[in-house]
């Protein structure tokens, strides 16, 4: 049988992730708002162990060996989730869909927050997994990236879908047939993540910028556009641009990219390339236009009508958090009575119109706007069909290419 050594992380990678948790998607979201001072030391004590020395072979079967089922037995869930990722009751103690889930089903959920980042929470629980032990928990998100690392490794339970129709029935479209997971076989999603061209109308003189290419040669524009720091978004959307799929896209493709950005940082039209700080610049105004995550632009909204967004005729990225039944977890089946729950409209519904992410579950406009109105249309919360029909998601990438690529990356940025 193949044996799979897991790959260590290169300088280029581990540079790449310092990155993002320093000020890219990692430092920017609401649950990460209240994990901010404590995140640093956490990640890159988690990045020390993962480019440390090499574990024991791991086998390469695309799914964990079969483990021993508790769950009749034991009427429980260890659920490991990020913080500010699930609904709170207005007593800010109770979590309401997980307290009705327990009442209709009799089991227990144990909810820890205790995933800062992908990379530190890997770290934590990589030895369990490459020894072949319970990592303790029955169900995790993690982002698409990690998910694909942990299913490669073979370290993810298949799941039995005969435990999840409402997630087989459910699940929307553009989620469906992930390059990393295709049939969603281990996985399926719990928010997606979509980056999208934001621009403050004030700035631009009342001007709608809808496209990539705007940004790069709009001379009006010059000076006043940002790009992100993380290269599966900037990349992904340049490359969506240039008419390019960045989900097989090739060597050459990517280095044409890159260039076309280099020469918007040559001829200073570029600002700069930016983490969750552009949020601030695009409120005063100081940056026009820029590549955006979704889930800031909600919030800017609220507080600034002048910031809007858009969505290319060339299509967008979106990326997923991803839920995932480790190796040798004690309660699969209950795990995925949990993940099928959260399939069903009126939870996903109430799950939505706390957490502000896209829903990945199709067919609860209805459900939403009995909650809120305003959301239920809101289409980077529920993409409507054009919107959805335009999302893209950018390819796994090979140890190597990941290597090659974020060190290109790093030049065009300044990292």
């Amino acid at each position: 049988m193949e044996q799979y050594e897991p790959e260590r992380l290169s300088a280029p990678q581990l540079a790449a992730m310092r990155r993002s948790l320093r000020d890219g998607r990692g430092a920017l979201t609401r649950r990460s708002l209240l994990r901010a001072s404590g995140t640093a030391a956490l990640a890159l004590g988690g990045l020390g162990a993962l480019s440390a020395c090499g574990i024991p072979p791991a086998k390469r079967e695309g799914a964990a060996a079969a483990s021993d089922d508790h769950s009749a037995a034991e009427k429980q869930i260890n659920f490991s989730n990020w913080t500010e990722y699930m609904d709170v009751g207005e007593d800010e103690k109770s979590r309401p869909t997980l307290d009705a889930f327990t009442r209709r089903t009799g089991i227990k959920v144990k909810y820890t927050e205790d995933i800062n980042d992908n990379v530190e929470f890997f770290g934590k629980i990589k030895p369990q997994l490459a020894a072949g032990q319970d990592t303790g928990r029955d169900l995790v998100i993690v982002t698409d990236w990690l998910a694909a690392r942990i299913i490669r490794l073979g370290w993810a339970q298949k799941l039995d879908h005969a435990n999840l129709p409402h997630a087989f029935a459910n699940l929307s479209a553009q989620f469906r047939t992930p390059d990393w997971d295709p049939g969603r076989a281990y996985s399926y999603p719990w928010t997606g993540i979509p980056t999208v061209i934001a621009y403050n109308e004030k700035a631009t003189g009342g001007r709608k910028v809808d496209s990539v290419t705007q940004l790069l040669d709009d001379p009006r524009l010059k000076g006043k556009v940002s790009f992100l720091s993380e290269m599966r978004d900037s990349v992904g959307m340049t490359l969506l641009d240039m008419g390019k799929d960045p989900g097989s896209f090739t060597d050459a493709d990517f280095d044409a990219a890159v260039g076309r950005m280099q020469k918007g940082v040559d001829t200073k039209q570029i600002r700069r390339f930016t983490g969750n700080d552009y949020t601030a610049d695009l409120s005063k105004g100081d940056i026009a236009a820029c590549v955006a995550w979704a889930g800031d632009i909600i919030q800017l909204q609220a507080d600034n009508p002048a910031i809007k967004f858009s969505i290319p005729s060339a299509g967008y990225i979106t990326s997923s958090d991803n839920m995932l039944v480790p190796a040798k977890a004690r309660h699969k089946t209950n795990a995925e009575k949990l993940m099928d729950y959260y399939y069903e409209l009126p939870v996903a519904a109430q799950l939505a119109a706390y957490i502000n992410y896209v829903c990945p579950v199709d067919g609860v406009a209805g459900e939403l706007a009995k909650i809120d109105e305003s959301m239920a249309s809101n289409t980077l919360i529920l993409p409507d069909r054009a919107m959805a029909a335009k999302s893209r998601s950018f390819r796994s990438l090979s140890s190597e290419e990941e290597t090659a690529y974020e060190e290109k990356f790093a030049g065009l940025i300044g990292a």
